[in-house]
């Protein structure tokens, strides 16, 4: 179900909890509301349509992924770069990495280790940084 998207910095900037299987409707309700929002958005994280947990959904060049609890676990190659947000206005200067390993479970729940670079990895990381509560 297409949800609403929060816009509270306050609720946004609250480190959100783990998720369970019994957040798996989540997973689908952030790829709907990605997918409504398309033309302006490439990935969303669980806080954004006012669920504290740790989801996120993204492009992954052209496949949209659901990731539950991602922790980044390796990093490298930083670089400055300005990024938007569907929940704020404006854009924000931050430091990401070209490459970067994470560490997630799956849909099925099941722990995956993956390596993303460039954009993607772009993505992941703007959306993990929403499940810490760090406002970019």
């Amino acid at each position: 179900m297409r949800r609403p998207i929060m816009t509270s910095a306050a609720f946004l900037s609250q480190p959100s909890a783990p998720a369970t299987k019994n957040d798996a409707r989540v997973a689908q309700d952030l790829l709907d509301t990605l997918t409504a929002h398309a033309n302006e958005c490439v990935g969303m994280a669980a806080n954004m349509i006012g669920i504290s947990k740790q989801v996120i959904v993204f492009d992954d060049n052209g496949t949209a992924r659901a990731m539950f609890n991602p922790r980044i676990t390796a990093q490298s190659e930083p670089y400055e770069t300005r990024e938007g947000c569907l929940s704020l206005v404006g854009e924000r200067g931050t430091t990401r990495y070209r490459r970067i390993t994470v560490s997630f479970d799956d849909p099925a729940f099941r722990r995956r280790t993956e390596n993303f670079e460039g954009w993607t990895a772009q993505i992941i990381q703007h959306e993990i940084d929403h499940c810490n509560g760090i406002v970019i």
